[in-house]
């Protein structure tokens, strides 16, 4: 897997985001409490809302706009609503992270 270095965990706070901008679109890189990191498509399933703009709870981001869960595991809406956004593979090597060119591919399409 080729892997892109998009910066580093202490850039973002805990419970907090952080957008990626890429030639095939933003990409929100999240934070937990437990200090564990997900990266998945920035908009919302239901109507394109900023995910990175979100509450982030668990392992779950709360839509700014409409009050959608998302999953940061899976990228799927939790509860009744339905719908998902793509996850991107994600690495963190000391603290630096990379996501995975060819999920950024695969996102594009």
């Amino acid at each position: 897997m080729n892997w892109f270095a998009i910066g580093n965990i202490a850039d973002i706070p805990l419970r907090g985001a952080r957008c990626v901008k890429t030639p095939q679109g933003k990409i929100a890189v999240f934070r937990t409490a437990e200090n564990e990191v997900f990266a998945i498509e920035d908009h919302c399933p239901h109507k394109g809302g900023p995910l990175s703009q979100g509450i982030v709870h668990a392992k779950a981001v709360t839509c700014p706009l409409h009050n959608w869960v998302i999953s940061l595991e899976t990228g799927t809406a939790l509860g009744v609503d339905e719908g998902a956004v793509k996850t991107i593979a994600l690495k963190n090597d000391g603290g630096a992270l990379f996501i995975a060119l060819e999920d950024l591919m695969v996102a594009a399409e």
